[in-house]
């Protein structure tokens, strides 16, 4: 037997405790049955990243379906906090150390694009995911310091990626939060990752995809994915779009697995800051915070760096106090109510960029693995690198992406 046909993916819990996003992920549509005969594409995982690749593929008239052992958005990302972002986990400074201050600019831009581009597209199609232009903040820490984080933005700004420096006494009085000096940046947006990802269904529906569920795939046979039962589904081009559970025949061992955490106040409580800014900070790890347009206040972090969910969850209960605590100090307020409060896995990579593309000796495999801190974003980049190569139009950056990088 090929190595191929041991097991696809892995079977993971990839969430516990209570999302915020609960009502929305009630609201699934039927599942299709399979199509009769062979499909031009199918995509592994019915999540944002496969609902982004099926919007754009289908919008090309593309054949498409999707498989997956859950009901779509029900696994990482209805544990997204969709703070959407084009700045990457790891710094740019500290990015230029390892591969050059222009290509990581070069990888910076591209992210900066793909999600500027997707803003356009939510807005033009009207889907229904409270998409809210914000600003984003980005609080000196333990990686950058005040002097430190006044280079990132001299960095950003010389390669178009203008971020402006604002010290402590200047947060403090604009944003109503406790001093700290930060990078102030535009172009980034909040949305309701659920909603996001039905409707991006919706839409690909309408032009004839299929999403199948539950449905688990075991393996691969040539062009032909095989399905738990002995069913067999003929495709053109296989993307596995699969999330935190990896693809781990196919998936290089640089891009790793994690648990992070999350907690939510309930509605009505923001604003408890001024202009609704996103806020995170330059820290390992770091604690991030926005609200949402029904006026909760979300904030996550204390990563941690084994993926067991039950060493996990068993941790939630101190895990958002500790947050509520930090996120209190943060925005200089007394205390801050729980409502809500989850665990979720979490990928990560050295560069705090996705994995995309074409899987070593596998000509019609593509990975599309969102690992890192900004999934919605990653979602859109993959969608569009992806697209591309299919369309026999390769993306100029998709080697600045590629999974195989780190080898």
């Amino acid at each position: 037997m090929s190595r191929s046909t041991l097991g696809l993916t892995e079977h993971r819990d990839l969430r516990g405790g209570c999302p915020c996003w609960t009502a929305d992920i009630d609201d699934v549509p039927p599942s299709d049955p399979l199509p009769n005969g062979a499909v031009d594409i199918a995509i592994v995982g019915a999540g944002v990243v496969g609902a982004m690749l099926a919007d754009r593929l289908t919008a090309e008239g593309r054949r498409v379906l999707l498989l997956d052992r859950r009901p779509p958005a029900h696994g990482s990302t209805a544990a997204s906090t969709a703070l959407v972002m084009w700045a990457a986990d790891m710094p740019l400074t500290h990015l230029a150390r390892t591969i050059g201050e222009k290509e990581a600019a070069r990888r910076w831009r591209r992210v900066r694009d793909a999600m500027r581009r997707l803003a356009e597209h939510i807005d033009a199609s009207g889907i229904d995911c409270t998409r809210i232009d914000r600003p984003e903040l980005y609080l000196a820490g333990t990686l950058l310091d005040e002097e430190a984080l006044r280079a990132e933005g001299e960095m950003r700004a010389a390669h178009g990626l203008p971020s402006t420096f604002l010290d402590a006494p200047a947060v403090a009085e604009r944003f109503g939060i406790a001093p700290r000096a930060a990078l102030l940046s535009d172009s980034c947006y909040e949305v309701d990752p659920v909603g996001l990802t039905h409707g991006l269904l919706r839409r690909a529906r309408a032009r004839g995809a299929s999403v199948h569920f539950p449905c688990d795939v075991v393996g691969i046979e040539g062009n032909a994915l095989m399905l738990d039962g002995g069913g067999r589904i003929e495709a053109t081009d296989i993307i596995l779009a699969s999330g935190y559970e990896r693809a781990t025949w196919f998936l290089p061992p640089a891009f790793s697995l994690g648990s992070s955490y999350a907690i939510a106040t309930a509605p009505g409580t923001a604003p408890l800051w001024r202009q609704d800014a996103m806020i995170w900070e330059a820290s390992a790890p770091y604690l991030y915070t926005r609200a949402t347009a029904d006026g909760r206040v979300i904030a996550g972090g204390e990563d941690e760096d084994f993926a067991d969910a039950r060493q996990r969850d068993a941790l939630i209960g101190a895990k958002s106090g500790t947050i509520a605590g930090k996120l209190a100090a943060m925005i200089g307020v007394p205390d801050v109510a729980i409502d809500c409060a989850w665990s979720a896995a979490f990928g990560g990579s050295p560069d705090g960029l996705p994995a995309i593309g074409r899987v070593k000796g596998r000509d019609q495999l593509r990975l599309a693995s969102a690992f890192g801190g900004n999934g919605v974003s990653f979602a859109a980049l993959a969608a569009e690198i992806i697209a591309g190569e299919l369309a026999g139009k390769p993306d100029r950056d998709a080697g600045c992406f590629d999974p195989h990088r780190f080898s």
